[in-house]
């Protein structure tokens, strides 16, 4: 929902940004990998020792700079088939470390509700299926835009979960948790939903390589 509109207001922050790094002889991919490498150490290193509040506000940071890519690959005139699946790639491992750090500080640090806990890891598997329905989809063909709960939807509320809990703020990662396993699953369907009404859906597809109805082709 935010994926669109978010890029506009921050475009003038990260066009100097972009542009300076490939002065610099900097490519996207390099910048995917570094911003990848980074937001998994913060999100490791301050989430399950408690510092929630830091964590948000550098992850936070982090993930407005992940569009730096983007925007540099942009004024390059266009990416590679393989700086997109990296970038994909990269956000999901990301996004996956951001959710289970999350869980291990619910767990041990917590010690909350085993349904909160059953929340968060809905969040850590949902946030890689909406992920894969859309890419899945489009591979067959199929057009999926927006959705309820997008990436950026994800982190947002994240982040203000365990920045508020950081401050003091009580069961503010517990409400923001329940809050994404309802939207993340709701988000899943929408899409599936989506899939299942494109012109496309009904397409047929060519069978596996290496099944016998590919080798009779």
């Amino acid at each position: 929902m935010l994926s669109v509109h978010g890029r506009r207001p921050m475009a003038v922050i990260l066009e100097p940004i972009a542009t300076a790094l490939l002065k610099a002889g900097v490519t996207p991919n390099t910048v995917t990998i570094g911003g990848a490498v980074v937001t998994a150490v913060i999100a490791l290193a301050l989430i399950p020792t408690g510092h929630l509040f830091l964590a948000a506000v550098l992850s936070g940071i982090f993930a407005a700079l992940d569009m730096v890519d983007g925007t540099m690959t942009r004024r390059r005139g266009g990416g590679t088939s393989f700086g997109a699946t990296l970038d994909a790639s990269c956000d999901r491992v990301t996004d996956g470390i951001l959710f289970a750090a999350i869980t291990w500080w619910l767990v041990y640090s917590d010690h909350a509700h085993p349904a909160i806990v059953a929340a968060s890891l809905c969040v850590l598997i949902t946030s890689q299926v909406i992920s894969y329905v859309k890419a899945r989809a489009e591979a067959g063909g199929i057009e999926i835009i927006g959705g309820l709960v997008e990436r950026p939807e994800r982190l947002i509320l994240g982040l203000v979960g365990i920045g508020l809990e950081g401050l003091g703020v009580p069961y503010a990662v517990e409400v923001a948790i329940v809050l994404l396993a309802v939207g993340s699953i709701a988000t899943v369907i929408q899409r599936l939903i989506m899939a299942s009404r494109d012109p496309q859906a009904q397409a047929p597809m060519a069978p596996p390589a290496g099944s016998p109805e590919a080798s009779r082709g």
